[in-house]
């Protein structure tokens, strides 16, 4: 007789998973989980205190660094950067994170795997104070090669309607504040990739586990750092000072260059200072090894901020401080100004 396994889908190791992971998903629940995993829907009640909420959605992956974790056999913080690239997208917004989905897929299930991959997207949600409330795991023969997966993740966050930060106040005078990221968090790797194996060989990832070209850090642990989280942090702020918070940029694909003008104003523009911050090592050795433009460099990689608010010029150093004291590394690193000639919004000197 023909089974499901003769085709290459083990149904019993997907079980074996769901198990496996009740527990951890459970120790992410807020209280308004209603249930557990293993349903055919996730239950969520909206939580007390909005007059008016509205629920905000962001999904996204983590790029080839994917096949850094793969090559270096490296799978337990892929999972933060996965809850990291999407809850830091819906927290521009003002949104507080509610719950996380993800998916998983793969050629052949290995539930060891897997379960490493859970557990970092467990660790993420703890991080973001958001519950792990399902997802999907989907074993595709011949989709994928050897023990190769692919990853993807869906948040949803909750904000009051008049509190909604959308850059419709930002005004000429406003300061950017610039968050340090933790590395490369997790764009840009298809180039980085590129770099390493031109520099290095095949083989680059087995060499970045015992090379150090920056201090005590071993390159692929820099590499691997996960992304940084900024929820929390940015939260603070949020609860006490609002109003003064006008816009915020998540720095993620497109970099500084690409990333700020998405909330600014048509009539508006930025001056970047590039000399007021520090940008890492790595993307520093980066640019130079790959003989990056700095046009192009200021696209791929977000040379050191992972996050930019926007803030009124009266409230800057004051936001600066708050994010200071909850654990963030902080730079003003330019101003809002006007962009009469209808060019380009970005300027970085």
């Amino acid at each position: 007789m023909t089974n499901y396994k003769d085709s290459g889908v083990n149904i019993d190791a997907g079980e074996l998973l769901v198990k496996k992971i009740k527990s951890i998903a459970k120790e992410t629940n807020r209280k308004e989980v209603l249930g557990g995993l293993g349903g055919f829907g996730a239950l969520f009640s909206v939580p007390r205190g909005y007059d008016e909420p509205v629920l905000v959605a962001g999904t996204d992956g983590v790029g080839t660094k994917l096949e850094i974790a793969l090559l270096s056999n490296n799978h337990n913080s892929i999972g933060v950067d996965l809850v990291a690239m999407s809850v830091n997208d819906i927290l521009v917004q003002g949104a507080e994170p509610l719950f996380f989905m993800d998916y998983f897929s793969c050629g052949k299930l290995s539930v060891d795997v897997a379960e490493k991959v859970i557990i970092g997207v467990a660790e993420g949600c703890k991080h973001s104070g958001c519950s792990l409330v399902g997802g999907e795991t989907a074993e595709m023969p011949n989709m994928y090669d050897g023990g190769k997966y692919d990853l993807a993740g869906f948040a949803v966050g909750v904000v009051e309607k008049s509190k909604i930060i959308n850059g419709s106040k930002i005004i000429p005078g406003d300061r950017l504040l610039g968050l340090a990221s933790s590395g490369l968090h997790s764009n840009g790797y298809s180039l980085v990739r590129f770099i390493l194996k031109n520099t290095f060989g095949d083989d680059y990832v087995q060499k970045a586990k015992n090379l150090k070209l920056f201090g005590d850090e071993f390159l692929l642990d820099l590499l691997m750092k996960p992304t940084k989280i900024y929820v929390k942090s940015i939260q603070k702020v949020l609860k006490t000072m609002n109003s003064e918070v006008h816009g915020i940029a998540h720095i993620t694909g497109g970099g500084l260059h690409d990333n700020i003008p998405r909330v600014l104003p048509s009539n508006l523009k930025v001056i970047l200072n590039s000399s007021s911050w520090k940008i890492p090592d790595l993307m520093n050795w980066l640019k130079s090894e790959g003989k990056i433009s700095k046009n192009e460099f200021y696209r791929v990689f977000n040379a050191g901020i992972g996050m930019v608010l926007l803030v009124s010029e009266k409230r800057a150093e004051l936001i600066r401080d708050l994010l200071t004291e909850n654990g963030e590394k902080v730079y003003e690193i330019g101003e809002v100004i006007a962009n009469h000639e209808d060019d380009s919004q970005i300027e970085i000197i």
